[in-house]
């Protein structure tokens, strides 16, 4: 069988996906020719810049785990992933539901095939629902009946928005994106959120990586400094280290990891809302 012959209804397998791209870097399977092609253009830019797109991904995705667990030990039971992408190990709600049991967990994507893997993993999986939505749109996601009828948004619960802000290339358009959901987290919710460096990148190689993910469905990349992806976070308390390289975030601020930013290639941080 041929990749094609594996195709869902309704995907071009002749377009990179950002959410197969990120799969590939994370030694999954469930990517194709193009989505691998469009993926070493950008694992060869990062070694032009001093860092590795596959150890970015794989930090990113332990950044992810360590900020669930911390929150589900916290006694965060609600967990709402923009941009989830395509289920790994360790997905979210395994994750949140291994420290805190009765977690329940809405993946929220907008690429078929993310959701076309997310509702088969999910078939049998208590307390998890995955549906489209896009980011460009939060409130859309957050006054769906589905999200309602799963999550209760009078109660905290955490917004993860994990390397997804970086392909809304306007900057206007990510700090609205970013402000409106915090307006919407409510007393004691969490924004979990991490972001491509820019670090000192030539104009070149941030255009080279833009028209790598130009031919994606995203329609582009932004790199953006620490000043400007921590401002997404607006007045939100800042927990653990605050906006760090990824691999160095820990959840009780002691040093972890890797500091160098522009080894990391990516800051993450988590922000709360007062009580």
């Amino acid at each position: 069988m041929t990749e094609t012959d594996r195709v869902p209804a309704g995907i071009d397998p002749s377009v990179p996906s950002v959410a197969r791209m990120y799969d590939y870097y994370l030694g999954g399977r469930d990517n194709f020719a193009v989505d691998r092609v469009a993926a070493e253009k950008m694992i060869e830019l990062g070694r032009r810049l001093g860092n590795d797109a596959r150890e970015i991904a794989l930090a990113n995705r332990a950044f992810l785990g360590r900020a669930v667990r911390m929150l589900a030990e916290a006694g965060v039971r609600q967990f709402l992933d923009i941009g989830a992408g395509l289920p790994t190990q360790d997905n979210v709600h395994q994750v949140a539901r291994r420290h805190g049991p009765g977690s329940r967990v809405v993946y929220v994507d907008n690429d078929p095939i993310v959701l076309t893997h997310a509702r088969a993993l999910l078939a049998t999986a208590p307390d998890v629902i995955a549906m489209e939505g896009d980011l460009k749109d939060p409130d859309a996601i957050f006054d769906d009946p589905r999200v309602a009828g799963h999550l209760d948004l009078s109660r905290p619960f955490a917004v993860l928005m994990v390397a997804v802000l970086h392909f809304i290339p306007d900057d206007a358009e990510a700090e609205r994106i970013a402000a409106r959901v915090r307006e919407r987290l409510g007393p004691g919710g969490h924004l979990v959120l991490s972001h491509l460096y820019a670090g000192d990148a030539g104009e070149d190689a941030v255009l080279a990586g833009r028209q790598v993910y130009a031919n994606t469905p995203s329609g582009g990349l932004a790199r953006r400094g620490r000043d400007q992806i921590a401002a997404f976070f607006g007045d939100l308390e800042l927990v653990g280290p605050g906006v760090v390289p990824v691999a160095g975030w820990t959840p009780d601020g002691a040093p972890g990891g890797d500091h160098d930013y522009v080894r990391s290639g990516i800051l993450a941080g988590v922000g709360r809302a007062p009580a």
